[in-house]
């Protein structure tokens, strides 16, 4: 039975460290209660993992919800589960392909029109080691979607942010972004061999980079977050 001691300790102690790692990585659980109500919130990919999951919590604290997503039926179908559960009936799926500029005006001008304020933007949707696809309008697939889409749909929507402080943006990032290079001359990976996981690095390094720049620009207007 000593035999197995030793083993059994090293992993214990490995398993040990991991959860503690992973604790200390996400930030544990939210300890606050505070609700929500009369607030609403704007989540980009929300129809699954952690979209899914914070517009869930967010709709029990009792805001209006609007999951932005590209395939509509299983945003739908997300919403309708999150409206269950909840019995927050606020929550609604509205088209959003970040892959489209198009469709990113679309989106943002709707909202705009249709939501008297929008008190919480979380830039949450994001693709990851995909091959060297393009987006609609020509930009590397993960650079388009991961940084240049939410950068054009928070500027977007920034005037109604304004008129909602305090309000506040929070960007979904990755430690990723500690290796991530941005090549200015070759964004797109145009000229160089694509390499797809430098260019998951590079996107959300750009979202670092947007994140702490438009903090100082908007120092005292909204509150920035990155996650």
């Amino acid at each position: 039975m000593s035999k197995y001691i030793l083993p059994v300790s090293v992993f214990g102690t490995v398993a040990g460290c991991a959860v503690l790692l992973k604790q200390y990585v996400t930030g544990g659980r939210c300890p606050s209660k505070a609700t929500i109500h009369g607030k609403t919130v704007v989540i980009t990919g929300a129809n699954t993992g952690i979209g899914k999951e914070t517009a869930e919590a967010l709709a029990k604290r009792g805001g209006r919800i609007i999951m932005g997503c590209r395939d509509m039926e299983k945003c739908q179908a997300a919403a309708k589960e999150i409206r269950g559960k909840t019995l927050n009936s606020n929550v609604d799926a509205f088209h959003l392909d970040l892959a489209s500029i198009k469709s990113i005006r679309e989106f943002a001008e709707r909202i705009k029109q249709e939501e008297k304020r929008v008190d919480i933007l979380i830039n949450n949707a994001g693709v990851m080691r995909c091959p060297a696809w393009k987006t609609e309008d020509g930009f590397d697939m993960q650079f388009g979607v991961n940084h240049l889409g939410h950068f054009l749909l928070t500027n977007l929507l920034l005037e109604k942010l304004k008129e909602s402080a305090p309000s506040r943006v929070i960007n979904v990032a990755s430690l990723a972004h500690i290796i991530g290079k941005i090549d200015f001359e070759d964004l797109n990976w145009e000229k160089k061999k694509f390499d797809t996981k430098q260019a998951y690095c590079q996107s959300k390094l750009a979202n670092v980079l947007f994140t702490r720049e438009l903090a100082k620009r908007l120092q005292g207007k909204l509150r920035w977050l990155l996650h």
